[in-house]
């Protein structure tokens, strides 16, 4: 019976009856139903991305009402790649689910605003001065408007203006500069194009326009690793994320991937299931570190003693112990181990100079074509040669840019020389070791500014009939690392628990905190895989590791790691840097829209650390000599002791762009030469 009461009541409030218990209905709206009813409605669905700086680039269903986005869900259309690979769906995260939410925030500033001072003093002049120039022109000549607003900078106090209003003033102003000083001290600033190309383009393409100065954006957040091109000559050409789950070994060095990697994490946590070991390495325990099977923790900054003594482990176990082929043969395919470097200074005075060049050899050794950007190895018959690959063989031939071990003389199939033990020569190198340092900026560990230490070596003679010495980069690596070769001598050793030797596993547990088991464990584990495999041992690496005054360090050592063990250039191996998931596809058509060059070139470049040291006068603070961080193996009068004077060298000799590059107005060059009489290169250059 009280079943059929509960029925009755139920369609009596579906008819808009409602009883409130003493016998009495009456009639109640139930409108507010269709709020909530309303709120997962929607017009169309709508194909889009979040260009924010993961870079991600998923894919979202956009479901869009009366013109606003309501809410936001994947899209799950991804083409499979191929069936032995997960799909890259599903692509989101939880940032990317809730950027409606970000879209119509509160928090969100709509309109353009503008520093009060600054606009009351524009209204008057635009009041004053019917041209725009003009007005603005009259804030910035006279001294007492200048400072008004000037000196408010940095203190808030902006108001809300209108585009019109705002586009008007930066017209303006930068007309009045260009006429003025010039369209080089026109500087801005365009954030990263892999957010989105087109947005970067607007304000790249405007400055190269008006012959502006685009200013980079890697190096000034502390995002582009210089290692990358110091070693290589290219940026970071990486794999994709996908490529995490050909690999067998991965460890990821500074790159939380559940957070900064979310859309392409799963291939990570997916490969574990295959029997891929993970290690992480990173100070704090990160969300990345759950996901591994061991998680290293060094002292924040010290990452590069990690990769030196995993180096040590690498050379000692897979080299000098008990070599493995596969190791063997990479490093002299694809490496400099097996390149000669000439030894310079005198008995107990000797370091490392630079490479021997054909253009040093009798006859140029046979190379007629640039001879001196010709690298020279040692083979196997005692025979000195130009291996294919060096950067000689880029131009003014053909064919032989590949990195193959044949003569490039002959053609003829050569095998390269790791070392010099055959040649029962050894001599003593100075090596810089900076763990010394009684300085607040360094972690002082004991030992010599220079260390000695003994390396296999070989006297050869030179076209001028002259002799030099000379020692692979692979003794000298080895060396360096603190590993005993089998010649003797100081500073090396054959102990890993020997802390007095720079680069052994325990020499690092007393700089990074880390346990020297787990760093022979790890080193070993990484290399045997590779070993087995080929290759396939991977690097995750993040930005983490960039934020370091010695950054280049801490990625080199993961880089001749990687390579020590034939990793780069392999399939699931090799470093996955986290701008990997960047791929500009459409560059060729990109770069004109971007900077102008269907206008006009070169677009003026700068990088933009060297702009705000110089030009914000941040140099005036600089703390550190460069005396102090210089090899100890150089005579420092040759080196100026200020960071900024490094910087003028480099612009002087053209290899860093600079902007302005003339103390006067590039606008009016042409007229100043004409009234001189003069040419305008013959004009430019006295003035230089």
């Amino acid at each position: 019976m009280s079943h059929l009461l509960d029925q009755f009541r139920f369609f009596k409030r579906k008819k808009g009856e409602f009883s409130d218990g003493h016998g009495e209905t009456r009639d109640e709206s139930r409108d507010w139903e269709n709020v909530y009813r309303s709120r997962w409605q929607y017009d169309k669905v709508v194909r889009s991305t979040h260009g924010v700086n993961c870079t991600g680039s998923c894919s979202w269903k956009i479901y869009v009402k009366n013109g606003l986005v309501t809410w936001e869900t994947q899209q799950t259309d991804y083409p499979e790649t191929r069936p032995d690979l997960p799909n890259h769906e599903p692509r989101g995260c939880p940032r990317g689910a809730s950027y409606s939410w970000y879209m119509y925030s509160a928090n969100r500033v709509k309109y353009p605003k503008v520093r009060k001072p600054l606009l009351k003093l524009w209204r008057e002049a635009k009041a004053q001065y019917p041209d725009p120039v003009d007005a603005w022109g009259s804030i910035v000549q006279d001294p007492i408007k200048a400072e008004q607003y000037k000196s408010k900078r940095g203190l808030g106090g902006f108001i809300r203006s209108t585009w019109a209003e705002v586009n008007e003033i930066i017209a303006a102003s930068n007309v009045y500069t260009a006429k003025t000083f010039g369209p080089d001290r026109i500087v801005g600033f365009s954030p990263i194009p892999a957010m989105s190309m087109v947005s970067y383009a607007a304000g790249s393409r405007y400055l190269s326009l008006i012959g502006g100065v685009c200013l980079s954006f890697y190096d000034w957040y502390c995002d582009l690793p210089p290692a990358s091109p110091m070693v290589w000559g290219e940026q970071t050409d990486v794999p994709e994320s996908a490529d995490w789950y050909n690999s067998d070994y991965i460890i990821a060095w500074g790159s939380n991937v559940p957070q900064t990697r979310t859309p392409d994490a799963h291939f990570f946590t997916e490969v574990r299931y295959k029997g891929t070991k993970t290690v992480s390495i990173t100070p704090d325990y990160a969300e990345v570190s759950k996901l591994t099977d061991l998680w290293l923790n060094p002292k924040q900054g010290t990452d590069a003693a990690v990769a030196q003594a995993f180096c040590h482990v690498i050379i000692k176990e897979f080299y000098l112990k008990q070599p493995s082929d596969y190791f063997l043969d990479y490093a002299k395919r694809y490496t400099d181990l097996p390149v000669l470097v000439m030894l310079e200074g005198e008995e107990g005075a000797r370091h490392a100079g630079r490479y021997l060049r054909a253009s040093d050899l009798i006859a140029n050794l046979g190379q007629e074509n640039n001879p001196e950007w010709k690298t020279i190895g040692l083979n196997s018959d005692g025979e000195l040669v130009s291996p294919l690959g060096s950067i000689g063989y880029r131009w003014g031939e053909k064919g032989k840019w590949n990195l193959e071990q044949k003569n490039g003389t002959t053609g003829a199939e050569i095998d390269l020389t790791l070392t010099l033990k055959d040649s029962n020569e050894t001599c003593k190198v100075g090596f810089d070791y900076f763990g010394h340092v009684d300085h607040p900026h360094f972690t002082s560990v004991p030992g010599e500014a220079i260390q000695q230490k003994t390396v296999p070596c070989k006297t050869i003679t030179l076209a001028d009939g002259s002799t030099a010495i000379v020692a692979t980069v692979f003794d000298l690596t080895v060396a360096n690392l603190g590993v005993d070769n089998g010649v003797g001598g100081e500073h090396v050793t054959d102990d890993y628990n020997d802390a007095t030797v720079p680069g052994t596993p325990a020499w690092q547990e007393v700089i990074t905190g880390l346990s020297r088991e787990r760093v022979i464990q790890v080193a070993r584990e990484f290399a045997e895989n590779a070993h087995k495999t080929h290759g396939k041992s991977m690097i995750i690496i993040g930005a983490g590791m960039n934020h370091w005054y010695h950054l280049d360090m801490n990625y080199r050592g993961v880089i001749n790691m990687l390579m020590l063990c034939g990793c780069i250039g392999k399939s699931g191996g090799g470093w996955a840097h986290y701008v990997g998931q960047e791929k500009l596809r459409p560059q060729t058509g990109w770069l004109p829209l971007a900077f102008a060059l269907d206008w006009h070139r070169p677009p003026r470049h700068m990088n933009g650390t060297s702009f705000f040291y110089n030009h914000s006068s941040q140099w005036r603070h600089e703390t550190i000599s460069a005396h102090e961080i210089l090899s100890p193996l150089v005579d420092k009068k040759f080196f100026p002791e200020h960071m900024l004077d490094y910087n003028i060298q480099a612009e002087r000799a053209g290899w860093l762009p600079s902007a302005p590059q003339l103390n006067r107005n590039p606008l009016t060059i042409a007229a100043k030469a004409k009234e001189s009489g003069k040419g305008v290169e013959e004009y430019v250059v006295d003035s230089l």
